[in-house]
């Protein structure tokens, strides 16, 4: 497996470890429900480490992007982060990912970890055989380490390390400042419904990082915090997660994410099969669901209309703050828009779910 900069950090506070995409990953220290609890009433620290990062530079950068990315990139300026997703000729999604712009020719790819390999191997073959000849793909994803601060008291654990005003920095908007004596990309952005950001340091400086913010936010209660947490924090969000809400075989439109989806712009691969599937009409949906009695939902649970197994759960987990299960689940779009009564099969029974609107958890 691989292992981020911060491998022997996790294993010293003796955190659970498992297989996550083939990393080496924590998956909680002191247990799922104190962490998330942590992250929303105080502040977490997480290893995202095994994040990808992929550079694209050059006079064709943004032609290139725009052809690439779902999203409309035209709306950014310098500083700015977007949410995007790329997407296969067949209007399947290859990853979602931000798009940080540093300048009108150079931005930065935030990917799926596990989609690293992949997506920049897509990448380079959207650029060969093309008109693209000015532009610089690389891969940097070794030469960073990422960590997310999350949670309420975020900015005033921050701001005890760094003299950049992090005030300035708008949500979805970044700055390159010093953090703890180490060059640092401070973006306001994050995985978890809380206000927080995202800090990219060089690889060597991860570990120094870590142990600087867990000194000063340590009298603030910050608490390191594992992958288990971060699932619960963003689907209480209904925030979508690759392999889950969106893959290959799901659209943009099918998961919810239309409003990353520019229809309008020009030509973006994957643009006329998603059009062709609106016209004709969805035929799958997207939606949240709450179960009325105990029980915990997870993925791949069958969901049941009128006796009829009509889809399955995407994501479910049992809510630490609603104490209730809560799900993500894709159906038919004539049943998503319907009131009929559904029911998640848990193990032997089933039971019912009722619509929710997203977010579940404000």
């Amino acid at each position: 497996m691989k292992a981020t900069p911060l491998n022997q950090i996790h294993r010293q506070l003796d955190a659970r470890m498992v297989d996550f995409g083939g990393w080496d990953m924590p998956v909680q220290y002191s247990g799922v429900i104190a962490e998330h609890q942590a992250v929303r009433s105080a502040a977490g620290l997480f290893d995202v480490s095994h994040m990808g990062e992929i550079e694209v530079s050059g006079p064709q950068a943004f032609d290139f992007l725009q052809y690439a990315m779902t999203n409309d990139v035209s709306t950014l300026v310098d500083g700015q982060v977007q949410y995007t997703a790329m997407c296969y000729e067949t209007g399947g999604v290859v990853d979602d990912l931000t798009l940080y712009r540093f300048a009108a020719d150079r931005y930065l790819l935030c990917v799926n970890a596990s989609n690293s390999d992949k997506d920049f191997s897509w990448l380079q073959g959207l650029q060969k055989g093309s008109d693209f000849i000015d532009l610089i793909l690389v891969n940097r994803s070794p030469e960073y380490a990422q960590l997310a601060l999350q949670g309420p008291v975020a900015t005033k654990i921050l701001s005890k390390l760094t003299t950049v005003n992090l005030a300035e920095i708008k949500f979805y908007h970044f700055a390159e400042g010093d953090v703890a004596g180490i060059q640092t990309i401070i973006s306001r952005t994050g995985y978890t419904g809380e206000d927080g950001f995202e800090l990219y340091c060089p690889a060597t400086e991860g570990v120094k990082l870590w142990q600087e913010l867990m000194s000063v936010g340590l009298p603030f209660g910050l608490k390191p915090i594992g992958l288990g947490a971060r699932d619960t924090l963003r689907l209480e969000k209904g925030y979508a997660l690759y392999g889950h809400e969106i893959t290959a075989e799901i659209m943009p439109l099918e998961a919810r994410l239309a409003w990353i989806t520019k229809l309008k712009k020009r030509n973006f691969v994957g643009q006329a099969a998603i059009i062709k599937a609106k016209q004709a009409g969805l035929l799958r949906k997207q939606i949240a669901l709450t179960l009325t009695t105990s029980g915990v939902p997870r993925a791949g649970y069958p969901v049941f209309c009128q006796g009829e197994k009509v889809g399955h759960v995407t994501s479910g987990t049992l809510s630490p703050s609603l104490k209730k299960g809560i799900a993500l689940a894709i159906v038919p779009a004539t049943i998503a828009d319907s009131d009929q009564p559904l029911y998640i099969g848990i193990r032997n029974h089933r039971i019912l779910a009722e619509r929710t609107v997203l977010p579940f958890v404000q």
